[in-house]
């Protein structure tokens, strides 16, 4: 049987900061939850390359709507492997938007609806 997501990521030193956003969104019990689902996971750097005080901020109760819309966008429904990704294969997030895969080599990138580039760091899979 296939760990849950949250325990994946809690064994991961490089997703600390991840895990600390899953819990202030509540969206622990989700991704605990059945699936298959694909997290496409920033890790520790990504979050550093934010503005100071980003992710301060979005882990305060008072961000929880944001944080949570901002943490859905990275998960979609289904099993993907890095392998299977193709370019040009469109995702849909469980937050409603789409991301565009684009491969290059080895190297694997997605894009946001709104053209914003994000890099596949990690890749956490409920099954």
């Amino acid at each position: 049987r296939t760990q849950n997501v949250v325990t994946n990521a809690s064994k991961a030193t490089n997703l600390t900061t991840l895990v600390t956003a899953v819990k202030a969104a509540g969206l622990v019990e989700t991704l605990q939850g059945p699936g298959p689902f694909t997290v496409f996971a920033p890790d520790n750097n990504a979050f550093a390359k934010l503005p100071a005080g980003t992710v301060e901020t979005l882990v305060k109760p008072e961000s929880k709507d944001t944080l949570t819309k901002i943490l859905t966008y990275h998960v979609v429904s289904g099993k993907y492997l890095a392998s299977s990704l193709k370019d040009g294969q469109v995702l849909t997030t469980v937050q409603g938007q789409t991301l565009t895969v684009s491969r290059m080599n080895d190297k694997i990138m997605l894009k946001s609806s709104t053209g914003n580039p994000m890099a596949l760091l990690t890749l956490l899979i409920q099954s």
